[in-house]
């Protein structure tokens, strides 16, 4: 940990660094950053023990600080959780570059030829809680997209992120780029958050990872233009047609598979002509696996439901804790999504096909499900290697942020001596 008084001082320097490793990165080959990429993967795996030592003093201090259960459970790394950080560098490193890209061309009468190419943003600024995860999948994906980029981890998850951190830079000297393309804010201290917040002349874009208190902060307070990823109250409607064997499936599977990330299951909709059934099943299902289920008045009746309050609605629980709520209809379902959902993750289970589409051509989310688990609301599982974040907004990146949704564009256009009339 670095400790300085002087939190300007820092991050002033870090954002001149990565303003000309920007530069740098702009031009960089294809087959470059593919080394970079190759080489870090190859840096995580033979640095493991170092990286599992850190870790375990980031779960220390974790436990001495209170964290829940659901929250230690987003910290900790373990080989699983090591190899799909490998796995995810490499897939990002086997993708196709998306800088130079084009996206359209087309010629125009007056003689000229204009090309739309895909371009990088410049700086990103990152800024997350707890997942180390994150310092890596971020890092790639900016690398990937030739941006350079400042990370700035959780408190809880420090020395884990320094430990990746240095596999990442260990890649880029390998590649012969310039470490500051990838720099790790080397304090705890919020100060420096508030500083990246207000870089216009240093940082493009920022883009925040964690709960609503953080994301709020940042919406808030950045002048720094932002990709927000914003809590994930993510709803599943169990329609009147759903099949029970899939809807039991889904609905465990979203639930519990794992509790802290964003695309678990927060609220559970049951249409009322299935509630005494397959709703009952689900419910029970999920009381059996000790998921705490807190219900309306109609569905109160169910052994072992806890009456819900009005908080309970449009709440992100990252925990063994579902709301759940018996509707009329589709309609009375989509109107509980629109007023208590976070246009994050929303799922229908239903073999009535117009209701899927009804469903999902209706309902604005970034991610809109039918028939499947909410936990693959991930950038990872829509081919992308890994993400940033899942972007709730409507402007430029939506949904999982990966490589591409990185980039900016810029035309390109040729003529031939050619002079407008």
């Amino acid at each position: 940990m670095t400790e300085t008084s002087d939190i300007s001082a820092l991050m002033t320097d870090i954002g001149t660094r990565a303003k000309a490793a920007a530069a740098s990165l702009a031009i960089a080959t294809a087959e470059r950053k593919h080394a970079a990429l190759i080489s870090a993967a190859d840096a995580v795996w033979k640095n493991r023990e170092a990286i599992y030592a850190a870790n375990d003093e980031d779960m220390k201090f974790g436990t001495e600080k209170g964290l829940s259960p659901a929250m230690l459970d987003r910290l900790k790394l373990d080989e699983d959780r090591l190899q799909g950080i490998i796995d995810g560098l490499r897939a990002i490193a086997a993708q196709a570059d998306p800088v130079g890209e084009v996206l359209a061309e087309w010629d125009q009468p007056s003689g000229l030829n204009i090309r739309r190419v895909r371009t990088p943003l410049g700086v990103i600024g990152v800024i997350y809680e707890s997942r180390p995860n994150v310092t890596a999948d971020a890092g790639a994906l900016c690398l990937k997209a030739g941006n350079a980029v400042i990370l700035r981890g959780g408190s809880e998850s420090f020395h884990s992120s320094h430990a990746l951190h240095a596999c990442l830079q260990e890649g880029l000297r390998d590649a012969n780029l310039p470490e500051d393309a990838i720099q790790l804010v080397p304090t705890r201290d919020r100060a420096a958050v508030q500083e990246m917040l207000t870089m216009t002349d240093t940082i493009d874009v920022i883009v925040p990872r964690g709960g609503k208190g953080l994301v709020g902060l940042v919406q808030r307070e950045a002048r720094v233009p932002v990709f927000a990823h914003l809590e994930g109250i993510v709803h599943i409607y169990i329609d009147k047609d759903a099949d029970a064997e899939k809807a039991l499936k889904i609905v465990l599977n979203a639930k519990t598979r794992r509790t802290g990330i964003c695309g678990a299951a927060e609220c559970l909709l049951i249409h009322k002509d299935v509630s005494k059934t397959i709703g009952m099943a689900v419910i029970r299902a999920l009381i059996d696996a000790s998921v705490e289920v807190r219900g309306d008045v109609g569905l109160q009746s169910i052994q072992g439901v806890i009456p819900a309050k009005e908080d309970d609605w449009g709440r992100e629980y990252l925990d063994m804790i579902i709301a759940a709520r018996e509707v009329d209809d589709l309609e009375q379902a989509m109107a509980h999504i629109r007023q208590y959902g976070s246009n994050h993750t929303d799922c229908i289970i239903t073999e009535d096909a117009q209701a899927a589409v009804t469903f999902m051509n209706t309902l604005d989310s970034a991610i809109i499900i039918h028939n499947a688990s909410t936990q693959f609301a991930d950038g990872g599982e829509f081919g992308m290697g890994a993400e940033i974040g899942i972007a709730t907004g409507k402007m430029h990146a939506r949904g999982p942020v990966g490589a591409a949704q990185l980039t900016s564009f810029k035309y390109l256009v040729t003529g031939d001596g050619t002079v407008r009339s």
